[in-house]
């Protein structure tokens, strides 16, 4: 039976310290039959450099860039549209794939029926220096299988980057929305409307914590990163089909407008509990103060602050 061909989408923007590494584990996979593809997001920093070196010695990567930063759902779209895998990985250039990871999530959904669209997995957190920090399975768990849309509603769960995906479901969705600023939550709902998961209780990737990580912005990102959050919450609401989808996405809403606020965010606070009142009239005390303070731009964020010091003694 012929391997099936798979397109890892290696997305790059300012990666100049990690993308080696990260092309290196790339190039050291054991599974043979690999299209690969490096997209550079109009790097400023000397990762292009980087990328035309490995290239020149390594025939097999296809070299996009962008022309001027479109941001990542934009430029993995580019990818995935220049690729022709049945199977495709979303690659992040400051990440590493350890080297067995295609060959195991290959033999992993070969043995699943056509029903289900991704795959993925356990993961290492490593730091700038690539040392150790944690497994992802050590701080999400259960790892939901096969329907997980009131899963994804609820509650965070998958590493992103351990994802494998079938092309029928990018094809399906139309690939990433580009009017998002991140990728991974809207992907997780549209598509586990109507595909199902499977975990792979094995680490396949390193995922880096550092500064410039995307995640570490949500926060700080003037609130770009919560509009896009409550776009793919929008959706949900038109997606839910019972009441416990529904109690799923109240309780994300719930989770959002406390960080929201919290933050100082006021403005998509109040987004959020518009929509929290479009699906639960009467949301309790906490919200109903919540958002009292939050029509008068009372400032709270010391209180979270002060959580986050004494959870994690920072």
């Amino acid at each position: 039976m012929p391997q099936p061909l798979v397109s890892i989408i290696c997305l790059c923007y300012n990666h100049e310290r990690f993308i080696k590494e990260a092309l290196d584990s790339v190039l050291a996979q054991t599974y043979s039959n690999l299209e690969l593809i490096v997209v550079d997001d109009s790097s400023t920093d000397n990762s292009t450099a980087i990328i035309e070196d490995y290239c020149r010695r390594f025939p097999q990567l296809t070299y996009i860039s962008t022309g001027q930063n479109l941001g990542n759902t934009k430029a993995f779209n580019l990818g995935w549209r220049a690729s022709r895998g049945e199977l495709i990985i979303d690659f992040a250039t400051d990440d590493v794939l350890l080297p067995d990871r295609v060959e195991k999530q290959v033999q992993a959904i070969a043995e699943l029926d056509q029903t289900y669209g991704v795959i993925y997995s356990n993961a290492e957190y490593i730091n700038d220096e690539s040392e150790h920090l944690y497994y992802h399975s050590e701080n999400y768990k259960p790892a939901p299988d096969g329907n997980v849309f009131r899963e994804v509603l609820e509650r965070y769960f998958i590493c992103p980057p351990t994802m494998m995906m079938r092309r029928s479901v990018l094809e399906e969705l139309g690939g990433y929305d580009e009017t998002l600023a991140y990728e991974d939550f809207d992907f997780w709902v549209r598509s586990a409307r109507n595909w199902k998961y499977s975990y792979l209780d094995y680490v396949t990737t390193q995922r880096r914590l550092h500064q410039y990580s995307l995640s570490q912005k949500y926060y700080t990102s003037e609130g770009r990163m919560m509009q896009s959050t409550i776009k793919v919450c929008e959706k949900a609401a038109g997606l839910v089909a019972d009441a416990s989808e529904k109690k799923a996405l109240v309780k994300r809403l719930k989770y959002e407008i406390r960080h929201a606020y919290l933050t100082n965010h006021f403005i998509e606070t109040a987004q959020f509990l518009k929509l929290l009142q479009q699906q639960q009239p009467y949301p309790g005390l906490l919200y109903t103060i919540i958002k009292l303070l939050n029509k008068r731009k009372i400032k709270l964020s010391g209180i979270r602050d002060l959580y986050f010091r004494l959870r994690y003694r920072n």
